[in-house]
């Protein structure tokens, strides 16, 4: 990197610091009103978050991995939901490394104030027609939708009745970006954590969408620049581990925060004199840390041979993948042992501990952080065929 790149990461991770203690006093408002703030959005627009990895020529900041790992691990030690809102938003805009100029400065321009949002699955069906498509469809999990400006929904291409194969006999599917007051949003985020997110359903009814507007990134190629080496559903992972990488930091540190001045009932010591909650926050530290180095380690390799080989090879990939799985399995299993050395206090609505608890339980459902994460790296060290696309 160089001495700009250097200070331009630096003031991005500052500013998110600084950020911190204003959103832990937010949470409670953020939670109630189930979808972020605008006004906290748009100072996240103002901030750089939602450019970090849209490319510089249009704008962004195009951020290394391990920055943008850092910046969404960060926010969510202040929210967990407004960190979702950002790592959606951030992984959304990288999309415009894969359009024409004139597309991407259509969405993002001005680049200080573009909140955009978004859903890979294929839940659309998109006709061709004239020199676009015409999309319909109904998506869940819009995370940041009631925010954006634009928002896309994964499509399947669909020519005389039939979906458009790619010659492994996957459908082809292309992210359609749509102006959000042509998208209907569904009042359907009714959930126990990440309630702040406003991951509501939404849906397109039959807009046209110009073909420059409308992304494959398994199959359109990136600009030539080493950040979109990366798979975007790997870089899209590591904002879901380091959101769980964040929330376990809290969880660890409110569990200590009380610790020495409760005692629990029928016990004559406090719990930080306890030699199980002695010997169970070490193992909430060391899994956390663990999760979190090895997340940094696997970056950074496949980081170096993007910037100095021009590639990522399928074994780096597999190790982003199975690494965003460990952080997030880490970090779940740090907040249930700070959650249960937390007792009876850790129920109450005005412990922090019961969000953590409820958050971390609704990221780790994130298929990109699932079971199918570890079955497919599991088929690639047996040395079994795996999907190469999905790493």
């Amino acid at each position: 990197m160089n001495t700009d790149t250097d200070l331009l990461n630096q003031n991005l991770l500052t500013s998110a610091r600084e950020r911190v203690p204003s959103l832990r006093e937010r949470s409670d408002e953020i939670e109630r009103a189930r979808q972020l703030p605008q006004d906290i959005a748009e100072s996240f627009a103002r901030s750089g978050y939602y450019a970090a990895l849209v490319p510089k020529c249009y704008g962004g900041l195009e951020v290394d991995p391990l920055t943008y790992s850092e910046l969404i691990r960060t926010l969510a030690e202040g929210d967990a939901a407004a960190a979702w809102c950002a790592m959606i938003g951030s992984t959304t805009g990288l999309s415009a490394a894969y359009m024409s100029e004139s597309a991407a400065r259509e969405i993002l321009t001005p680049i200080d104030t573009a909140i955009t949002a978004g859903v890979f699955a294929p839940r659309g069906k998109a006709v061709p027609e004239g020199n676009g498509y015409r999309v319909s469809g109904r998506w869940q999990w819009g995370s940041g939708s009631p925010n954006a400006q634009w928002i896309a929904g994964g499509c399947a291409i669909i020519r005389d009745g039939q979906p458009e194969l790619m010659p492994n006999k996957v459908p082809i599917s292309r992210m359609m970006f749509v102006p959000a007051d042509e998208v209907e949003l569904l009042d359907t985020w009714d959930v126990s954590g990440l309630c702040g997110t406003g991951s509501t359903d939404f849906a397109i009814h039959e807009k046209f969408v110009p073909t420059e507007r409308a992304v494959a990134p398994a199959t359109d190629k990136p600009l030539e620049r080493p950040l979109y080496l990366f798979p975007i559903f790997a870089l899209l992972g590591i904002g879901v581990s380091s959101v769980c990488l964040g929330i376990a930091r809290c969880a660890i540190d409110e569990l200590i925060s009380f610790a020495s001045a409760k005692t629990p009932e029928g016990s004559l010591k406090p719990l930080a004199r306890r030699q199980d909650t002695q010997m169970t926050i070490a193992r909430a530290e060391a899994r956390l840390r663990s999760g979190h180095a090895w997340l940094k380690e696997t970056i950074a390799a496949a980081w170096d041979s993007a910037c100095s080989r021009g590639e990522i090879p399928i074994e780096l990939r597999r190790d982003v993948h199975l690494a965003n799985y460990h952080a997030t399995e880490s970090s779940a299993a740090a907040v249930d042992m700070a959650y249960h050395l937390g007792g009876g206090t850790s129920v109450y609505r005005r412990s922090p501990l019961q969000r953590y608890f409820r958050d971390v339980h609704v990221a780790t459902q994130h298929i990109l952080v699932g079971p199918s994460r570890l079955e497919m790296a599991g088929q690639h060290l047996l040395g079994l065929d795996a999907d190469r696309l999905l790493f």
